[in-house]
């Protein structure tokens, strides 16, 4: 592997040599400073979770990054993120990298995104002892319901497609949408069918609403939206782990299927 990762590094070097700016990409800095700054919320399971009895994180996503940061010969630095402020982190230059988001058209007029390795589909989460009242998206689309989300995520922006008629609840982290729902407040939220499977595990009074997935999302880390070196070199590596079966254990590690 390390053979593989310098040989990208090697190609990725000799191409931007031709082209100017070359210093200034994020690839030439992480390797000068020794360290990875990767931007991650710590809310998202399993693919980010921060234990806030240790400050650590872990899952899907951790893994993915100290992966590449070992590739690279580097150290990984996790820089605390909110949902709302994630994009603004990579403009900001607060980090490198930030671990999963979903790809938008909005998030991408001003952020790059690499390669993607996951795709998920959107569903909603009702009380269980409601799910005979809440049996389909449509039913959830009324006046009389009020929708939360999380301030800043995708499922934010989706929510006013799919439930044009409902009240939308936007809840600012560290809160979840999921505990309005919770604590009566809500009668519903939407989030990726594979967080929604670890909820309704973790916390039994949930149920997902049986009438399929919806909105088949990308996942892919955000980076510099103008560092085509940074992009490329990230979006190479992605490829080549994929190739070689890492994202295949991971995904048998967190019990995930990526649709």
């Amino acid at each position: 592997m390390k053979k593989i990762i310098a040989a990208i590094f090697i190609s990725l070097i000799a191409s931007a040599s031709l082209a100017d700016g070359h210093s200034n990409s994020k690839l030439a800095s992480i390797k000068k400073s020794g360290e990875l700054r990767v931007g991650t919320t710590g809310d998202w399971d399993p693919m980010s979770m921060k234990d806030p009895a240790t400050n650590k994180y872990k899952g899907f996503d951790i893994d993915v990054m100290r992966e590449l940061a070992k590739d690279l010969g580097v150290k990984v630095k996790f820089v605390p993120a909110e949902w709302k402020t994630i994009v603004a982190g990579i403009t900001a230059d607060r980090y490198d990298i930030s671990t999963s988001v979903t790809k938008t058209p909005k998030r991408a007029e001003v952020a790059g995104f690499t390669t993607t390795y996951y795709k998920y589909g959107t569903v909603p989460l009702v009380l269980k002892k409601n799910l005979k009242k809440y049996s389909t998206w449509d039913s959830l689309n009324n006046n009389n319901v009020t929708i939360a989300t999380t301030l800043g995520t995708s499922q934010e922006e989706k929510a006013k497609e799919f439930f044009p008629k409902s009240k939308l609840k936007s809840i600012e982290a560290p809160a979840r949408d999921f505990q309005e729902v919770l604590a009566g407040r809500a009668d519903g939220n939407i989030t990726s069918s594979t967080e929604a499977n670890k909820l309704v595990i973790k916390y039994p009074q949930l149920a997902i609403v049986p009438d399929g997935e919806k909105n088949p999302a990308f996942l892919a880390m955000m980076v510099p939206k103008n560092d085509k070196i940074w992009n490329e070199f990230v979006s190479n590596w992605i490829e080549k782990k994929k190739s070689s079966g890492f994202f295949k254990s991971l995904l048998a590690k967190y019990n995930l299927k990526s649709l």
